[in-house]
């Protein structure tokens, strides 16, 4: 096992402002350590978000109204107050009304955050929100990259990252961003590709012709695939290992997440937009926060507004 180093007190970053959505439940409890550590490493302001929803229309509903109101900005303090227990610092708690997942993503914009903080359910009081579906949809519809907390306490700090490359610039800014928070732990990196399995074909050419097109396209795969891991290896300061691997991509990268056992930030690109668009990471992405027992970082395609 690779010795690291001691972390770095304060990393040069792009992340200038991180924001943590909560509900209070124990798995959003645990993703605060995330952002928190984050946060106080790069010196990004870390902003806290719980977003609460109304009642249908009924006679009780100014009192009931009134309660989950209370009830949030109760659970917005205690989230402030474990922030700071950890060492961290909250430049601003944000309460909002209204559905989870679009008040989340509006105030992402407003703010101009860098980085969304989520856990992967939520199971809070009254179970006003289930995060199991909420970061899925925050994954899915968001402008800004995404971590998507999972593990609990020994997941993190991570000593691996594990990129899913598809070749495409979505991916490409995953890597960048993955390798940037990895370099702040000493943490080594890997860059996957997933292949689709030789299939022979029925036509004019042969086998042999047919399974020489094959090697040869795993061949510039792998090319291709040190040329964007040694880009990273620079931010990294080590070198960066590359595989290409036969089989489906979502399960090839849970698969390399897993190996080792050492905890792990896994990366992604939230579609593919590679050359032979071979991956649609939209799907991929899903499948790797419902999969990987690990942290997943997810970056959006670069063009996407809502």
């Amino acid at each position: 096992m690779k010795k690291r180093g001691p972390p770095k007190a304060m990393a040069e970053t792009s992340l200038r402002k991180i924001l943590l959505a909560t509900d209070g439940s124990e798995d959003a409890t645990l993703a605060t350590r995330i952002p928190t550590d984050l946060s106080g490493r790069t010196g990004a302001e870390l902003h806290v978000a719980h977003a609460w929803h109304s009642v249908p229309s009924t006679r009780f509903e100014s009192f009931i109204r009134t309660r989950l109101k209370q009830e949030a900005r109760q659970l917005a303090s205690e989230q402030v107050e474990r922030i700071k227990a950890q060492g961290g610092d909250v430049t601003e708690a944000h309460i909002r009304e209204g559905p989870a997942v679009d008040e989340i993503l509006d105030l992402a914009e407003e703010i101009d955050a860098d980085l969304i903080a989520v856990g992967s359910r939520g199971l809070g009081p009254m179970k006003r929100l289930a995060l199991g579906s909420v970061s899925e949809g925050i994954v899915h519809h968001s402008s800004r990259p995404v971590l998507v907390a999972r593990g609990g306490e020994r997941a993190w700090p991570p000593a691996r990252i594990v990129v899913g490359d598809d070749g495409s610039e979505d991916a490409k800014r995953a890597g960048e961003l993955a390798a940037e928070i990895g370099s702040m732990f000493g943490a080594e990196g890997l860059l996957v590709r997933a292949h689709p399995p030789f299939r022979l074909e029925v036509s004019r050419e042969g086998r042999a012709s047919q399974l020489e097109a094959f090697h040869e396209a795993l061949r510039e795969e792998a090319n291709d695939l040190k040329r964007r891991a040694s880009k990273l290896e620079g931010v990294l300061e080590s070198r960066v290992r590359t595989e290409v691997i036969e089989g489906d991509a979502a399960f090839v990268i849970a698969e390399e997440a897993e190996r080792g056992g050492e905890p792990t930030l896994v990366a992604v690109g939230s579609r593919g937009l590679g050359p032979i668009e071979r991956l649609r990471l939209g799907s991929v992405s899903t499948k790797v926060v419902r999969a990987v027992e690990e942290p997943v970082l997810v970056c959006p395609h670069a063009r996407r507004r809502y």
